[in-house]
């Protein structure tokens, strides 16, 4: 039977600011991607959320970001890579206080948004990246897109990686995400959400913006959770994937 983690970005508040609805996506999601500060995310943030996930069983990773809350992490950033390590690992260390305080443990790395899209061809950057988790712990496994970088150098030292697909995102034919100031970068269609997720999760491919059919191997699948109806979406989604005898877990 085929198998798949389904994650979501939680935790992507500040203070009285809450943009995710992290109590009802913790019921379906069996990963959590939990913000660490820097894009999104507070320390009783973080605390809250990881004890709910530890709760629900549901595994706890950390979303490390470039330090840009007022971009919300998705403005292009050049940080010096030493400097960006040392971000990595602290942002790492900060969640795994409040996920072993909850009785668990942080389990995976994942960065965001500007960060993400930076590490799929910046040897440099993702270099960075993986300096930071080997200094917080080397044993972590890192979720990033299949052809990326990052994917390549975790394997050239020896570290973990984890492929991961976006069912409410739009490809290139190079297997690459749709810049999200791009049209239709997107999917808002939660019928072609549900479909793109079976489509991944079953075929290991999926079709790219242009009409073409690409290849998506990925063990985890990720819902975002700031977008409109999350929390029903994702429920359809994982509801859709058992329907088609995908199981549905965490790979952490």
């Amino acid at each position: 039977m085929t198998a798949i983690d389904l994650n979501a970005d939680l935790g992507e508040g500040f203070g009285r600011w809450r943009l995710t609805d992290d109590e009802q996506l913790l019921s379906v999601v069996t990963s959590a991607n939990v913000a660490c500060g820097f894009h999104a995310g507070d320390a009783a943030t973080m605390r809250r959320v990881c004890e709910l996930a530890a709760e629900r069983g549901v595994t706890i990773g950390a979303q490390v970001s470039y330090r840009d809350l007022a971009g919300f992490g998705r403005r292009a950033m050049d940080v010096p890579p030493a400097e960006l390590a040392a971000e990595v690992a602290y942002q790492i260390g900060a969640l795994d206080v409040f996920a072993r305080a909850a009785g668990a443990r942080v389990a995976y790395v994942k960065p965001h948004g500007a960060l993400y899209n930076r590490v799929v061809h910046d040897e440099e950057q993702a270099a960075a990246v993986l300096d930071g988790v080997t200094l917080a712990n080397a044993s972590l496994p890192v979720l990033c897109l299949p052809g990326s970088r990052l994917l390549e150098l975790a394997g050239k030292a020896g570290l973990s990686a984890v492929t991961e697909a976006f069912a409410d995102r739009a490809y290139t034919d190079g297997g690459t995400l749709v810049p999200r100031g791009q049209d239709g970068a997107v999917v808002t269609d939660p019928e072609e959400v549900v479909a793109r997720s079976v489509d991944l999760a079953c075929s290991g491919s999926v079709t790219a913006r242009s009409g073409a059919r690409i290849a998506v191997q990925a063990r985890s699948l990720c819902v975002h959770g700031d977008s409109p109806g999350a929390v029903e979406l994702a429920r359809l989604v994982r509801e859709r994937l058992v329907e088609s005898g995908v199981r549905v877990e965490a790979f952490a």
